[in-house]
C-alpha cells in the first residue's frame, strides 16, 4: 500500500492539473495507527442556497484494539462546486453530533474522539448527481422568472428547407470596389446587387434569388460578376468556395422570418415511433422534438425549453407547458427522446436541472487587478434608455452591460460587477451593487446580470458568483412543476448605428429566444445552440459581432451551458459579453487569469490508481493538506454489502441486504428486523422473511430507509452515466447520443 501511495503522492503533486478531482466512489476509508474508519456516502437533508450542506452519515470504526462499531455523524458543510465536472466539496465540515446507538455511554467519549481524529476535514468530492437524488422530493425554493411564452412562428417542411432570419428590416454595409452589399442582421449568407435590386442568398446546397428580401427565393446557377472580386480573407473564404454555383438538383424551400421563429424539419414523410406504454408518437425522421398524442391526434413541439402545441401542422400553435398530457411523464429513461423529460413538469430530470440552474459558480477576485483590465466601447457617445418598473437606465449602444443609477455607473462584465462615476470608466471594482438591480424585470435585455452576485471578502478581494440564469436559462414556474427554458421570450430590437462618414454601419443584436434550436443538454447542465436549418450562424441574434479593424462582421453558432460552453469557432456570448477562443472551453471568467482565484475545479486536484482492492486516490488541496481515501474494504462489511449503510432518522444504523430485507446492527452484530411489511405476509413468507428478527422498524423509519437507497442507486447511476459521457468526448446527439451541429460552417 506504501509504494500505492507514494505513485499517488507523485502524480498529484507534479501533474495536479491534469486530474479534476471527482467523486471515485463510496463508501471510503482511512486508516492511521492501526485504527480504521469506514463512512459512507453522506445522507442529504437539506442544501440552503446551494452552498450549507445538512445531512447525516453512517460510518463503522475499528480501534487498534477492539471490535468494530457503526455510528451515525451528523453535520453542516460549506460547498464549492466545480460546474465542469459535477462534482461538490464539502469543506468547513461541522460535526453536530456522533451518535454510537450499541456501544456502551462509558466507551462512547473515546470512540468519538478517534473519529475526529480519522475523519477528513479537508474538502470532500461528491457528485452533484448524488446531492440532487437525496434532495429529490424534498422542499426546494425555486424562484422562477417572469419569462413569456408566447409560440414564436413556427414553420413546418417535409422536404428539405432553410430559416432565413431577419432582425428587422435589411442593414446594408458595402464590399468594397464591388456593386455588392453583404446584409448584416441575418443568418444565412445575403447580398444585394444594386443595381439590379436583386438578392442572393448562399444556401447548404446552392444560391437563391429574390427581387425582394422576404422572397420567393427561386435557386439560381447564375451570380452577379462582382462576387468573383470578393476580397480574400476569413471572412468570404467560404463564399468564394460556392463560386461559380455548384450543381443542385433537389432545391431547398427558403422560409423567411423578419421576427421570432423556428422551424419543423422532417426528412420526408414523417415517420413515427410508439413509445412503449404511452399513447404518445415521436418523429423518428426529424431532429425536432416532435411528438403526436394519438388519444387525442394533438400535435407537441419542445422549442427553447417550451411545448407548444396545435391540432394541425400548420398551427396556429399555443404554450402548452401547463398542460402536458400526463404521458410525458411515463417516457422511458432509456427511451431516445428522453431528454425531453427535464422539461416535463413533475419529472425528476426536470427537477433536477432546475436545482442544478440553482447552483453557483462562485470566484474570488483581486480588486485592483480585475478593474485594470476593463474597458467598455460605445458607438458614438453613451445613449441609455430607462429600464422599466425601475429607476435605472441602461446603455443602448454598446454590448457590454452598463446600468445607470443617478449618478453612478454600474458595468457587468463577463461575471464581475464594476462601478464608476463615468459611463466610459475609469472602473474599479464593486463591493457591492444596489439593490434595484436585482428588480430588472425580464423585459429588459440586461436582464441576466441580476443572476450575477458580489460580496467584499477582504480590503483587496471581493467574491463573485453567477448562477445559470446569467448564460440566458431561466426557471419557469414554481415548485414542483418547475422547468427549464432557453431565453426570456421577449423580442429585443437590435441596436444600429451609422457614425459620420462611416462605410459601415454598427449591429448590436441582443439575445434571441426563438431561431437558434436550443435544445437541453443533460449532461452540460445547459442548452446546446445550432442547427444546419438556422444557418451557419445559429441564428440574426445569437452571436455577431463587429470588427473595426477590418470592418467585417463575424457570427458563429456555439453550444453554450450555463457554467461555460465549447465552441467551434471565435464566437461572442450575447449573454455575457465573454468571447470564446476555437475548441476551447470557457466560462464567464475566464478571461481574467491570475486575477482570479477559481474556487470551483481548483480546490483540489486528485490523482487515482485503481487495483484489484479497490481504488486509492490521493488529494491535495490549496492550503496543503493532503489525505488519501480507499474504496474497496478488502474483506469486511463495505465489500461483502456494496456500501449499502444508511443513517436512519430514528437514530439506528440499518444495512440493506443482498435478499433485499434491512438489517439493523446492534450489540456488534447485524440482526434482521420486523417491518409493517412483514405484518402483512402469510405464514412460512413471514416466517423466512423475519427470522431470528429481534427489533420492530416503523412504517416512517422504513419508508425513509427506502427512500434513500432508491436515491443512492439512482445517484450512482446518473453519476456513472455523466463519467461515461465525459470519457466519450462529451457528445450530444439530437436522437439520444451525442450532440451535433449542423451546418458545417463557422465563419466570419
Amino acid at each position: 500500500m506504501n509504494k500505492l501511495l507514494c505513485l499517488i503522492a507523485v502524480f498529484v503533486f507534479i501533474a495536479p492539473f491534469v486530474v479534476r478531482a471527482q467523486d471515485f466512489g463510496w463508501p471510503r476509508q482511512v486508516s492511521k495507527n492501526g485504527a480504521t474508519l469506514v463512512y459512507y456516502q453522506p445522507q442529504i437533508d437539506s442544501w440552503d442556497d446551494y452552498r450549507t450542506l445538512k445531512g447525516r452519515m453512517a460510518f463503522s470504526l475499528t480501534p487498534s484494539t477492539g471490535r468494530q462499531q457503526v455510528g451515525i455523524a451528523t453535520f453542516t458543510a460549506g460547498t464549492q462546486v466545480n460546474n465542469d465536472t459535477r462534482t461538490a466539496y464539502f469543506n468547513a465540515l461541522n460535526l453536530t453530533d456522533i451518535r454510537f446507538p450499541s456501544l456502551d455511554e462509558k466507551e462512547v467519549p473515546a470512540m468519538t474522539t478517534l473519529f475526529k481524529e480519522l475523519m477528513p476535514t479537508n474538502p470532500q468530492p461528491i457528485a452533484v448527481d448524488r446531492l440532487l437524488a437525496d434532495l429529490n422530493g424534498k422542499k426546494n425554493d425555486v424562484k422562477g422568472a417572469a419569462v413569456k411564452n408566447d409560440p414564436p412562428q413556427i414553420f413546418y417542411s417535409t422536404r428539405p428547407a432553410i430559416l432565413l432570419l431577419m432582425q428587422g428590416e435589411p442593414v446594408l454595409s458595402p464590399i468594397a470596389k464591388t456593386d455588392l452589399q453583404f446584409v448584416v442582421n441575418t443568418n444565412w449568407d445575403l447580398f444585394y446587387e444594386k443595381s439590379k435590386k436583386e438578392y442572393y442568398l448562399m444556401a447548404d446546397k446552392g444560391w437563391y434569388l429574390s427581387k425582394d428580401v422576404k422572397g420567393p427565393y427561386t435557386l439560381t446557377r447564375t451570380l452577379p460578376k462582382d462576387m468573383s472580386k470578393l476580397p480574400a480573407g476569413e471572412n468570404f473564404d467560404e463564399v468564394k468556395k460556392m463560386v461559380p454555383p455548384p450543381a443542385t438538383t433537389q432545391p431547398e424551400q427558403v422560409f423567411f422570418s423578419d421576427g421570432p421563429a423556428e422551424m419543423i424539419l422532417f426528412n420526408g414523410t414523417p415517420v413515427y415511433t410508439r413509445i412503449p406504454g404511452t399513447e404518445l408518437l415521436y418523429g423518428a425522421n426529424t431532429d425536432n422534438d416532435f411528438f403526436v398524442d394519438n388519444s387525442t391526434k394533438q400535435y407537441y413541439v419542445l422549442l427553447s425549453g417550451r411545448w407548444f402545441s396545435a391540432s394541425n401542422t400548420s398551427g396556429p400553435w399555443t404554450y402548452a407547458g401547463d398542460k402536458l398530457p400526463a404521458d410525458f411523464k411515463k417516457i422511458p429513461s432509456n427511451s431516445p427522446k428522453s431528454r425531453v423529460l427535464a422539461s416535463v413538469p413533475g419529472t425528476t430530470e426536470a427537477s433536477d436541472a432546475v436545482m442544478l440552474a440553482q447552483i453557483p459558480t462562485t470566484v474570488s477576485v483581486n480588486k485592483q487587478e480585475a478593474a485594470a483590465k476593463v474597458s467598455v466601447h460605445y458607438d458614438g457617445d453613451p445613449q441609455f434608455k430607462p429600464i422599466e418598473t425601475t429607476k435605472l437606465e441602461y446603455a443602448v449602444n454598446t454590448q457590454d452591460k452598463v446600468i445607470k443609477d443617478g449618478d453612478l455607473y454600474y458595468l457587468c462584465f463577463q461575471g464581475i460587477w464594476f462601478m464608476s462615476t463615468r459611463p466610459t470608466g475609469p472602473w474599479e471594482t464593486a463591493n457591492a451593487v444596489p439593490q434595484e438591480i436585482y428588480n430588472i424585470p425580464p423585459s429588459s435585455p440586461v436582464y441576466n446580470v441580476t443572476y450575477v452576485t458580489q460580496v467584499e471578502t477582504s480590503s483587496t478581494t471581493v467574491e463573485s458568483s453567477y448562477t445559470a440564469g446569467y448564460f440566458g436559462m431561466f426557471i419557469l414556474g414554481a415548485a414542483v412543476g418547475a422547468t427549464i427554458a432557453y431565453g426570456t421570450g421577449w423580442w429585443y430590437p437590435p441596436y444600429f448605428y451609422w457614425g459620420a462618414g462611416m462605410m459601415y454601419p454598427w449591429y448590436h443584436p441582443w439575445p434571441m429566444t426563438y431561431g437558434g434550436g436550443a435544445i437541453y443538454n443533460p449532461w452540460t447542465g445547459g442548452f446546446a445552440v445550432g442547427r444546419s436549418v438556422y444557418g451557419p450562424y445559429a441564428a440574426a441574434g445569437s452571436a455577431a459581432w463587429y470588427n473595426p479593424a477590418t470592418g467585417r462582421y463575424g457570427r458563429a453558432a456555439s453550444v453554450q451551458g450555463w457554467y461555460g460552453g465549447r465552441t467551434v469557432a471565435h464566437s461572442y456570448n450575447p449573454w455575457t459579453g465573454a468571447y470564446g477562443a476555437t475548441a476551447q472551453g470557457h466560462n464567464a471568467y475566464s478571461q481574467w487569469g491570475t486575477s482570479v482565484a477559481a474556487k470551483n475545479g481548483h480546490a483540489i486536484q486528485t490523482g487515482h490508481v485503481t487495483t484489484a482492492n479497490g481504488t486509492v486516490a490521493g488529494y491535495r488541496t490549496r492550503g496543503g493538506q493532503s489525505g488519501t481515501v480507499v474504496r474497496g474494504d478488502n474483506g469486511t462489511v463495505v465489500r461483502n454489502h456494496n456500501g449499502n449503510v444508511y443513517a436512519g432518522h430514528d437514530g439506528n444504523v440499518y444495512r440493506k441486504n443482498s435478499n433485499g430485507n434491512w438489517s439493523q446492527f446492534s450489540n456488534g452484530s447485524w440482526q434482521n428486523v420486523n417491518t409493517p411489511h412483514d405484518k402483512n405476509l402469510s405464514g412460512a413468507t413471514r416466517n423466512n422473511n423475519i427470522s431470528g428478527a429481534t427489533h420492530n422498524l416503523s412504517g416512517e423509519t422504513l419508508h425513509g430507509l427506502d427512500q434513500s437507497h432508491f436515491n443512492r442507486q439512482r445517484g450512482n447511476m446518473q453519476t456513472q452515466r455523466f463519467q461515461n459521457w465525459q470519457r466519450s468526448g462529451g457528445g450530444f446527439n439530437r436522437g439520444g447520443g451525442g450532440f451535433q451541429r449542423g451546418g458545417g460552417r463557422f465563419r466570419r
